[in-house]
C-alpha cells in the first residue's frame, strides 16, 4: 500500500493521471488512450520527463500501454486505485455519522461565531469538499452505460 502512496504523491504524476482520465471521459471511443507526444503537449513537459513518470505509474500499475511500432499510448487502470480508495474510505466517511449527530449543537454554536470566524470556518470547509471532490474524481469507478 505504501508504494502507491509513494507513487501517487508526486504532482507531475498525479497531473499525468488526471490526463489520462480526462481522455477516458472524453474520448471513451479511443479506450482513454493517449500517446506520449499528447501528454508531453498537454502539461507542458519534457518527453524524457512524462516518459520517466509514466514508467513508475506503470510499474504502479495505474497506467497501462499499448505499442505500436515506434509509438505508446497510454491509459488508465483503475485496479490500484480502486484498492486505494477502499483503504481510504473509512478514514473519510468514518466521521460523517459522528459529523451528522452533532451538527444541530453546531449550529446553534455557530451562532455565536463572530464574521471572522464564520468565514475561516466557511473557507475550510470548502477546501475540504473542493479536495474530496478530487479524490473522489482519480478514484472513482469508472460509469460504463
Amino acid at each position: 500500500m505504501a508504494d502507491i502512496f509513494d507513487v501517487v504523491a508526486d504532482t507531475t504524476r498525479r497531473d499525468i493521471l488526471a490526463v489520462l482520465l480526462e481522455r477516458e471521459t472524453a474520448a471513451p471511443q479511443s479506450g482513454g488512450e493517449i500517446s506520449v507526444s499528447e501528454i508531453v503537449s498537454t502539461l507542458g513537459l519534457s518527453q524524457p520527463t512524462v516518459s520517466k513518470h509514466l514508467k513508475v505509474l506503470r510499474e504502479a500499475g495505474l497506467v497501462g500501454v499499448r505499442e505500436e511500432g515506434q509509438h505508446r499510448y497510454y491509459h488508465l487502470d483503475r485496479g490500484p486505485l480502486e484498492v486505494l480508495e477502499d483503504w481510504l474510505i473509512p478514514f473519510v466517511s468514518s466521521g460523517a455519522a459522528a459529523d451528522a449527530a452533532t451538527l444541530a449543537g453546531a449550529e446553534a454554536e455557530a451562532e455565536s461565531l463572530n464574521e471572522e470566524q464564520r468565514a475561516f470556518a466557511s473557507a475550510i470547509g470548502k477546501a475540504f469538499a473542493e479536495t474530496a471532490h478530487q479524490v473522489t474524481a482519480v478514484v472513482a469507478p469508472k460509469k460504463r452505460k
